[in-house]
């Protein structure tokens, strides 16, 4: 049976750790699979993981500390500057040794790298027999200098799968004079639920990292107009960050605190009890490559609104049939069609059938074969 190795930073929360679990979990019956995990953030996996599959953990006593280095230095604690940025090298010399090391010795058939910086050390020191794929989740969203990092780290590998058929038709012509190949494979779910949401109850929902590209602020704007139309609707909010505070801030100087409930990071059984709970999943991102919440919540029957700014979003809501695109950032038109959604359950449920009905083509069986098809045509199989 022919061995697997994923590159991963680490296995908190996150959503490219989520689709780690999933390809791995979904790629354990055909293969060995083992992750490399830089950092051991929490004493389990955020996402359950199958039994068969192994974790290594490359630095099991060193973490990230860039939070503590940033706080010393914006508070301008110069011994605690130092500390913090001599901690900083270590951590970063560490990383990239280890991981280097398991690249030269893990004696995987094939490789997958989630991160530009490990695209480079698996082309340059992964054996030539070795199957070498990076896996791109991230949206460069105009920035150009990202794009091209992205290029130059898979120059040297033979795939680059990315997560929508923009960034495929993007990365393609840019790939096209050198070995690596672009191809699109979605992200995926596990399965579809057994039960739907019965959108009946007044519930809003959104996950996500709270960091100012997932635009909470935004929605937070936004949802207190609604409020002046339908102040019996709650909003979920599932995640943590950096903006927390902002975030808190915000629903205490606007009274919002028995409208708003934070719920922190949670894991995949309370997410989904949520959105069985919910009728209407909301997405005010900037950016989103993919959007995996959003098929998460449709596979629930949960009609999505999103801004199209989440390039994500336009791959996967028709808007109309199974949710709705709002342009340009409009938070006239989002509030709007949010007040009309609240207030036509007939429609919700049709959205919300038609949005489970398209998210089996994302489901882990459909995903994983697309997988297996890139494997074999790479010769590099049984």
């Amino acid at each position: 049976m022919k061995k697997i190795s994923i590159l991963s930073l680490h296995l908190g929360y996150g959503g490219i750790e989520k689709c780690v679990t999933n390809l791995a979990n979904s790629l354990c019956n055909d293969y060995i699979v083992e992750i490399a995990v830089c950092y051991k953030l929490y004493k389990e996996p955020a996402f359950p993981i199958d039994k068969r599959v192994k974790i290594k953990y490359l630095n099991k006593n060193l973490k990230p500390n860039r939070k503590e280095f940033m706080t010393a230095l914006k508070k301008k604690r110069l011994i605690s500057t130092v500390k913090e940025g001599l901690y900083s090298i270590k951590v970063l010399n560490s990383r990239r040794r280890t991981m280097v090391n398991y690249i030269i010795n893990c004696h995987s058939d094939i490789i997958i790298s989630t991160r530009d910086l490990f695209n480079y050390w698996v082309g340059t020191f992964a054996k030539k027999s070795v199957l070498k794929i990076g896996w791109e989740h991230n949206h460069f969203h105009g920035n150009y200098k990202y794009a091209t990092n992205i290029v130059n780290s898979c120059k040297n590998l033979d795939y680059l799968v990315v997560v929508s058929k923009e960034l495929e038709k993007f990365y393609s012509k840019k790939l096209i004079k050198s070995k690596c190949k672009c191809l699109y494979i979605p992200n995926s779910i596990d399965k579809l639920p057994s039960k739907c949401s019965s959108l009946k109850n007044k519930r809003f929902i959104s996950v996500g990292r709270l960091s100012p590209e997932k635009g909470f602020l935004d929605l937070f704007k936004i949802y207190k107009r609604v409020l002046k139309k339908h102040n019996d609707w709650h909003l979920d909010i599932v995640g943590d960050g950096r903006e927390r505070k902002i975030l808190e801030d915000y629903i205490l100087d606007n009274n919002l605190s028995s409208n708003i409930t934070l719920h922190g990071f949670q894991g995949e059984d309370y997410i989904n009890r949520l959105l069985d709970k919910s009728s209407i999943y909301l997405m005010t991102s900037y950016t989103e490559s993919f959007g995996i919440v959003l098929i998460e919540a449709m596979s629930h029957g949960v009609p999505c609104i999103a801004f199209d700014s989440a390039e994500g979003a336009r791959e996967i809501i028709n808007s109309g049939k199974n949710g709705y695109l709002i342009k340009n950032r409009n938070f006239e038109a989002m509030e709007k069609k949010i007040n009309d959604l609240c207030d036509d359950f007939k429609v919700r449920k049709i959205l919300g059938e038609n949005a489970r009905n398209d998210v089996k083509k994302y489901t882990s069986d459909v995903v994983k074969e697309e997988w297996i098809t890139l494997i074999k045509e790479s010769g590099v199989h049984e």
